[in-house]
């Protein structure tokens, strides 16, 4: 028998059922167990998500790294856990209600339990339609969560998706809330999650090599330079600094800057700080310029430049 012989009949016998005398009784039982459930969980999660917040607050007061890391999880398995309270009441309540219309309980009602198995499988098919994608998103969900792929407030690029990236704001065992850089919210169901992309501390680190033969005179324009750079949250989060000089040959210096932005806002260091750069010498003599040769701008994350360290094993060439 195919699907739509299925729902056929299941309609045929929930229309028998609702012929019955006492079937409304179990309607309204249903329509109940449903209310009920609806505010019990609502009330649940409620004391959940205030727990959650206060996590929340006590994790962006932390200093130290590995506390902050440990706040984030608990936030993660706390916002997990109230979608799976909503779920387990809804799950009791529908369990509890089964019990009576069903055969088993069909003294209680006093109706049909012919009638009652109708209403059964009308409820199997329709349910056999969202409970394959339930479950494969609750799979998926549950795999994250164990092999810790993010935490809430990671930001995240996902993969297949074109330019889906965003701060994790909400996870639960079924999607994933995302809040992007132009303040849109995206929901995604973990299902289509196949890779992530998670960037440390939300923050890109970038250095930029300038070479030059007066020091002294380059720092005073990269200063100059670096006091009009926009600061924030998404924009500099923290302010481009020079970190060292160093001499190179008899008359030229490597001085190196190194700030830290927002994800995608790459470019306030690779074009505007840049060409910021080059717009000083912009007609002068070649006598007269400051910068011996173009800026350079690098990813400089440390931790990135220690792995590589490792990974890369150049052999040294036999005279």
């Amino acid at each position: 028998m195919d699907q739509s012989n299925i729902l056929t009949t299941a309609l045929r016998e929930v229309t028998d059922f609702l012929g019955e005398p006492n079937a409304y009784r179990a309607v309204l039982l249903l329509i109940f167990s449903i209310i009920v459930s609806y505010w019990l969980s609502r009330f649940l999660a409620k004391g959940i998500i205030k727990v959650a917040q206060k996590v929340a607050v006590r994790g962006e007061s932390e200093t130290r790294e590995d506390r902050v890391v440990l706040y984030r999880q608990v936030e993660t398995y706390l916002s997990v856990a109230v979608a799976s309270v909503r779920a387990v009441v809804v799950a009791i309540a529908a369990y509890i209600t089964w019990r009576i219309i069903t055969p088993q309980g069909s003294q209680i009602l006093g109706g049909s339990g012919a009638a009652a198995i109708g209403a059964s499988a009308f409820f199997i098919v329709i349910a056999g339609q969202t409970l394959g994608i339930l479950l494969r998103d609750i799979t998926m969900g549950a795999s994250m969560i164990i092999e810790k792929w993010f935490t809430i407030g990671d930001y995240i690029k996902v993969e297949p998706f074109i330019n889906m990236t965003g701060v994790v704001e909400r996870m639960t065992l079924r999607s994933t809330k995302l809040r992007s850089l132009s303040g849109e919210v995206v929901w995604i169901h973990n299902q289509q999650i196949q890779a992530v992309h998670v960037t440390p501390r939300a923050l890109r680190t970038e250095a930029v090599d300038i070479f030059v033969h007066d020091r002294v005179a380059a720092e005073k324009a990269i200063d100059k330079i670096i006091n009009a750079m926009p600061t924030g949250p998404t924009m500099l989060a923290r302010p481009l600094r020079v970190k060292y000089a160093e001499r190179w040959g008899e008359d030229l210096w490597r001085i190196t800057v190194v700030g830290q932005t927002a994800p995608g806002r790459e470019w306030l260091i690779e074009n505007y700080f840049v060409n910021a750069l080059k717009a000083i010498d912009e007609g002068k003599k070649k006598s007269e310029k400051l910068l011996v040769y173009e800026p350079i701008a690098r990813f400089a994350d440390p931790v990135a430049d220690s792995q590589f360290k490792r990974a890369i094993r150049v052999k040294k060439e036999k005279n």
